[in-house]
C-alpha cells in the first residue's frame, strides 16, 4: 500500500452554488487535518450535472485509511452515489440533494458510519430527503434549527463531524 494509500483522508464534494472551498468545507478541512486526516476537495464549478460530478469523484479515485466522503447539496448526493465504487469507511453529508428530480438512483455500497445534518428550514432540499435516506441505513440524523447552507450552524456541524472522524481513525 502507498504511504498515501494508507494516510487518513477526507474528501470533500461541494454543492451546486458553491466552490471547493467555502466555508464550512474550510472549517471542516481544518477540523480534519488537527485530527491527522488529509483533507482535499474537488473543483466542480462548471459541471452542473450531478452524473458528471459523480464521474469526476469516481475517476479521482482517492485511496486513504480511513477514507472519508463530506459532501453539501449536490455534493451529498455525489459523495453517497461514489461509495459503491470507492467504498469509502465513513459518509458526512450536510443537506444531501437525495431523492430531487434530475438526481437519479438509490446510494449502494454506503459505509455503516453516515452522519447527515439538515436544517429544518432547508428550502432546497427537503429534510424527507435526509430522514428517507437516513431511516433506511439506521444512519445518525441531526436536524437543526437551520436553512440550506447551515451557516449558522457550523459549530454543530464540526462538533459531529470531529466525533465521526475520532471514531473511524481508531
Amino acid at each position: 500500500m502507498s504511504a498515501s494509500a494508507s494516510t487518513p483522508r477526507v474528501v470533500f464534494a461541494h454543492g451546486k452554488e458553491s466552490g471547493p472551498w467555502g466555508s464550512k468545507i474550510t472549517r471542516l478541512a481544518d477540523a480534519a487535518r488537527a485530527l491527522g486526516f488529509t483533507a482535499e476537495s474537488l473543483d466542480y464549478q462548471g459541471l452542473d450535472d450531478p452524473a458528471a460530478r459523480l464521474t469526476r469523484l469516481c475517476d479521482h479515485a482517492p485511496k486513504g485509511a480511513p477514507l472519508v466522503l463530506a459532501g453539501s447539496s449536490m455534493g451529498g448526493y455525489v459523495s453517497a452515489m461514489a461509495c459503491d465504487r470507492l467504498a469509502p469507511d465513513a459518509l458526512f453529508l450536510m443537506a444531501p440533494a437525495l431523492y430531487m428530480p434530475g438526481y437519479p438512483g438509490e446510494p449502494a455500497g454506503c459505509p455503516s458510519d453516515i452522519e447527515i445534518v439538515h436544517g429544518w428550514h432547508d428550502d432546497i432540499v427537503p429534510v424527507t430527503a435526509s430522514l428517507r435516506f437516513g431511516e433506511s441505513r439506521a444512519a445518525r440524523v441531526h436536524l437543526l434549527p437551520d436553512g440550506h447552507r447551515l451557516s449558522e450552524s457550523l459549530e454543530a456541524i464540526e462538533a459531529l463531524f470531529r466525533a465521526q472522524l475520532a471514531r473511524v481513525a481508531r
